[in-house]
This record gives structure tokens, C-alpha cells and sequence, in this order.
């Protein structure tokens, strides 16, 4: 079932095998390289990790990504309230 925000726009993952990623739901894409993506969804923070990732397609509008290459993990860093940064921030930071 899909993640649905007070905004109305619905998030959703898709993987197709390791190789490819649909993404819906999206609102900012911060940072990528080819091992790791981190974008804003409306389920909060999600870091794609993994080897030779590439960003096929990007439509903000819509709130779509596709993302190709290896992947190896899907991580949503919770920010709640009464956290002061994510989980990355929080072990690295």
C-alpha cells in the first residue's frame, strides 16, 4: 500500500531485481553520486546506496525518479521532533 502524505502525493518504491529503481513521492533530490542518492520524499529522508547508480529520470513535477546501477540498500532516516539530525549525521556527523 502506497505512503500517502497530507499533501496528497503518494510515495512508492519499485525495484526491479538489484538493477533498477522507481521512486514516487519525491520532492528534493540532495545529494548522488554513484553510491548513494539522498533525496527528500513525502515519507521523510531516503538514502539509495550501492555501486554505479544513475539517474535515469527525474521529474520533480510528478515527483518521480528513476534510478539504474547496483543496488545494494534502501535507508529512511526518521527526523522526528525531537531528533537533531538523521541517522548519516547522527553516526558520521
Amino acid at each position: 500500500m502506497p505512503y500517502e502524505d497530507m499533501s496528497g502525493m503518494q510515495h512508492r518504491l519499485e525495484l526491479e531485481g538489484r538493477e533498477r529503481l522507481l521512486v514516487t513521492g519525491v520532492e528534493e533530490v540532495e545529494r548522488f553520486d554513484e553510491e548513494e542518492i539522498v533525496m527528500n520524499t513525502t515519507a521523510g529522508t531516503l538514502v539509495v546506496g550501492g555501486s554505479g547508480l544513475h539517474i535515469g529520470k527525474l521529474n520533480l513535477d510528478g515527483g518521480e525518479l528513476h534510478v539504474d546501477g547496483t543496488i545494494h540498500t534502501l535507508l529512511y532516516e526518521d527526523q522526528g521532533p525531537s531528533q537533531s539530525g538523521g541517522l548519516l549525521r547522527r553516526l558520521f556527523g
